[in-house]
């Protein structure tokens, strides 16, 4: 399985993101998890230490790293737009058990389009690890998309689009569906996240088609608490996990 999850910031993605990879983990496949958003708050949500998400220094930031690999330029205008990638998730992914985790932070651009050695870099790497790998790829992902490419989605089981009642997070769902047509991307799963009342259950029905949409999960003051201490939610909130498990099991029918 190699899914995107996504969504308006603050509807839970990382929370579900998170229990989803700890489900493949404790099932003893092997968790490549990839923070692909610029908070990266990935990896607390997993349940990594302080010290040991301390210890992490995003790929876009290893610039060594991105020289050596693209051979480029003091002005970075000249280098290779297919570096050798294939060895850096086993060598720069931080295990904790059957979960490795990668965080790619971002790249700061001038304009959109950014084409520089460190967006190179990214996207090359996603691609090896979307078409080449066969670890259960879960990524946690900002709503841009903007690490992904056509190619890489062609290997994609899909994208997770994380939802909660309210119409700032409907525009942001819009926006993902033209993002993701514009990828070629067959397969949207929208999850609908925090719900308190009847009301909120009825707003997201109504404005989520049936066939995207493939799950409803309770606001859960647990999941918020752990996310105050910075504990990791897969073990700290076991009424969400079961959401999310039901959910994990729609997805791979």
């Amino acid at each position: 399985m190699k899914i995107a999850v996504t969504g308006k910031g603050g509807v839970g993605k990382t929370t579900v993101s998170a229990i989803l990879a700890g489900l493949y983990a404790d099932e003893g496949c092997t968790v490549l998890a990839i923070d692909a958003d610029p908070d990266a708050n990935f990896g607390a949500a997993l349940g990594y230490s302080d010290e040991e998400l301390d210890s992490i220094v995003p790929i876009s930031e290893m610039k060594e790293l991105i020289r050596e690999r693209t051979a480029a330029d003091e002005y970075s205008k000249v280098f290779r737009l297919n570096p050798k990638v294939d060895d850096l998730p086993d060598t720069l992914a931080l295990k904790k058990g059957n979960l490795r985790l990668l965080v790619l932070g971002t790249v700061d651009t001038a304009g959109s389009g950014c084409v520089c050695p460190e967006h190179v870099l990214l996207k090359r790497l996603l691609s090896n690890i979307v078409l080449q790998r066969d670890d259960v790829v879960i990524m946690d992902m900002e709503a841009g998309l903007e690490h992904l490419g056509r190619g890489t989605t062609a290997g994609m089981d899909g994208f997770v689009v994380v939802v909660e009642p309210g119409e700032r997070s409907m525009k942001t769902l819009a926006k993902i569906r033209d993002l993701a047509s514009q990828l070629n991307v067959k397969k949207i799963f929208v999850i609908g996240n925090k719900l308190r009342t009847p009301e909120d259950e009825a707003f997201i029905r109504a404005r989520v088609p049936e066939n995207e949409l493939i799950g409803l999960l309770r606001f859960s003051d647990v999941a918020a608490q752990a996310d105050r201490e910075g504990k990791g939610v897969y073990d700290a909130c076991p009424e969400l996990r079961e959401g999310v498990k039901k959910i994990k099991e729609e997805m791979e029918l």
